[in-house]
């Protein structure tokens, strides 16, 4: 039996486990499939607070499981399978072992989504982003792609539209799905422009080991053509990870948990959501340890009151 149950490697696991460690609680992190989260396919990270030169994801992750470590919390390597959240203690099977929790903090992320192409593999992290807040301030004064067309897409495009030259959306209808107010923000900018119709064929230029521009593809016509720009952002949508507690926790239609106003509950009393699992319009490394930190002490409060 354990006091509390974190599930996720990234910054909100890791920041519960460092709070739940410091109150006594002994908790038990299970890493997940990529333990360290999204920050480990990050290369510079000059957005979190604390490291005025900056710092490299992978780093700044391995920091964070040393010091989660170093206060107490027990490491699990692989990912739950199955969660049984009918009553207490709950229960998470891993590799055929079950484990069981007076509490659970559910840190298990998001995925961005992405086009699925060997080029935006080879060259994420080189000019491929699926965030703009996280990675636009590289691309200052440089032309920038955005591919997608709902209102993640548009935000992007607009932030971006404040660093760079200029921005491109590619979007493959005719038309934008993001909200009137939003298109209306997008197609007054002039430092924005559209290639409709279009969808990326392939992702310039992988033997050079940085983005010089894209290939597109007209939907209607099959033609394919070439755009020249520094960086390319991917807005397709995120996909939370979390499958296995569909039925069982109240769920947006996307699959993001849903938490109280007030604190990091979950529609089952002493389950707590931290992080990109529940978070789908901030998800930045800085406001999953915020949660993962709120997780944690709303978890010990639940404890002492029971």
């Amino acid at each position: 039996m354990n006091n509390v149950v974190i599930l996720g490697g990234g910054p909100a696991g890791l920041t519960a486990a460092i709070y739940a460690a410091r109150a006594n609680l002994n908790p038990i992190l299970i890493e997940g499939l990529q333990p360290g989260g999204q920050l480990t396919i990050t290369t510079d990270v000059e957005n979190y607070p604390g490291f005025s030169e900056g710092i490299d994801g992978p780093k700044l992750m391995m920091d964070m499981h040393a010091q989660a470590e170093r206060v107490g919390t027990k490491f699990i390597s692989g990912a739950a399978t199955k969660a049984d959240l009918s009553k207490s203690p709950f229960k998470i099977e891993l590799d055929g072992e079950t484990i069981e929790a007076k509490t659970l903090i559910i840190a298990t992320g998001a995925q961005a989504r992405w086009l699925d192409i060997e080029s935006e593999k080879k060259l994420n992290g080189k000019g491929v982003s699926a965030c703009a807040t996280c990675d636009g301030f590289f691309f200052r004064g440089k032309e920038v792609c955005v591919v997608g067309g709902g209102d993640t897409a548009i935000e992007e495009a607009i932030y971006l539209a404040n660093l760079a030259t200029k921005v491109t959306v590619i979007h493959r209808r005719d038309e934008l799905r993001a909200s009137k107010a939003m298109q209306k923000k997008v197609l007054d900018n002039p430092k924005i422009e559209f290639a409709w119709n279009s969808v990326i064929d392939e992702i310039l230029d992988v033997e050079k080991g940085e983005v010089t521009g894209v290939r597109l593809k007209d939907t209607k016509s099959g033609e394919l053509r070439n755009i020249s720009c520094d960086g390319v952002f991917i807005a397709i949508g995120h996909t939370p990870n979390t499958n296995i507690f569909k039925g069982q926790l109240d769920m947006d239609d996307v699959g993001y948990i849903v938490t109280s106003k007030s604190s990091m509950s979950t529609s089952v009393k002493g389950v707590f959501a931290a992080g990109d699992c529940q978070d789908k319009d901030y998800r930045q490394a800085v406001t999953a340890a915020g949660t993962g930190c709120m997780a944690a002490i709303d978890a010990e409060r639940f404890l002492q009151e029971m």
